[in-house]
């Protein structure tokens, strides 16, 4: 097998691709890092990641400890192949239509499927590392697929795929935090009520018009039904898509302007052309013409630059938004 150093990749990123080295010691044909990336998905998925310990998932097959460092090196790399291995989605390749915003709906609700059933994939950091991996650069390209009828450019769909990927992790944080907190105030109704009735009188309309109704109903607090989840989510990311329906048509303006014709030089005579080169007011307006060039040609660069700096910013911005709306939906 190729050696993952000559790659230039992290071990567990080679792993996950397959073109890591099979280990010289050990279990032989017993031990596998697949059936260890497996024994931890089933830990996670029930007890939480916190409960998934190499001793713990070593335990669960059979194996000492120290046999599943001879497969998988180091408690890092078992998380990258754990979130590797449950990010597998898939989508029929001829069942994208024609709509690229139902196929981004349709690969926006897959996404959101991993994270439902691995809630645990919402506490690992997505690392540079854990975007190199293959499951998770399929994602991405499912995504890029169901573009394919945008009429954007390969980068801005990237874009669109980060930011809504964004939305979605955070959108399922959020669902998963409420969770909790609701299964917790139903342990103790008395409570709940008691807090809610104490909001209600502190909240008054004097103080807080606009904000008052929505106490006074109990919008503020959110909701632990499933139904009205995804009217929330759905509410978001249809907004989200709005706004790139509405750049997509912006660049559609763009290129069906009528462009400005280009100036067409006067025709110069055989006989004349050598005065012309040495005239002192052609050569003038040559050098102010090949400034003028090279500056459009700086300027391009930089419009470049700062369009991705504001697609960047717009991302983030996106995020923060998601996160406050679905909190005070």
């Amino acid at each position: 097998m190729t050696d993952p150093v000559e790659q230039g990749l992290p071990r567990a990123v080679a792993m996950a691709w397959g073109i890591a080295a099979n280990p010289q010691r050990g279990p032989k044909r017993e031990l596998s890092h697949e059936l260890i990336v497996e024994a931890a998905i089933g830990i996670a998925d029930a007890e939480g990641l916190a409960a998934v310990t190499m001793s713990k998932v070593a335990s669960s097959l059979g194996f000492t400890t120290m046999s599943l460092y001879r497969y998988v090196t180091s408690k890092d790399d078992l998380l990258v192949l754990m979130a590797d291995a449950a990010s597998e989605v898939s989508h029929p390749e001829d069942d994208w239509g024609p709509d690229w915003r139902g196929n981004v709906w349709d690969w926006a609700t897959l996404v959101r499927g991993v994270y439902r059933d691995h809630s645990w994939l919402l506490e690992i950091s997505r690392t540079p590392t854990m975007l190199m991996t293959p499951k998770t650069m399929a994602i991405v390209d499912l995504g890029l697929r169901a573009l394919r009828p945008a009429a954007l450019g390969r980068p801005d769909k990237l874009s669109l795929i980060m930011v809504v990927s964004m939305y979605v992790r955070s959108f399922c944080e959020l669902e998963q935090e409420v969770a909790a907190e609701y299964i917790e105030l139903a342990k103790d109704a008395w409570a709940a009520d008691s807090q809610a009735g104490a909001l209600r009188e502190l909240v008054t309309a004097e103080r807080f018009p606009d904000l008052q109704p929505l106490i006074e109903s109990g919008a503020y607090f959110g909701t632990s039904e499933p139904e009205l989840e995804d009217v929330d989510f759905r509410f978001g990311l249809d907004r989200l898509l709005d706004g790139f329906a509405r750049y997509l048509e912006q660049q559609g303006d763009r290129t069906t302007e009528e462009p400005r014709p280009e100036p067409v030089p006067p025709e110069i005579p055989d006989f004349a052309r050598d005065e012309v080169r040495r005239d002192k007011g052609v050569r003038a307006a040559a050098a102010k013409r090949r400034e003028a060039e090279a500056k459009r040609r700086d300027a391009e660069t930089k419009v470049r630059d700062t369009v991705q700096k504001e697609h960047e910013a717009i991302a983030k911005a996106l995020e923060r938004a998601a996160k406050a709306g679905a909190r005070n939906s």
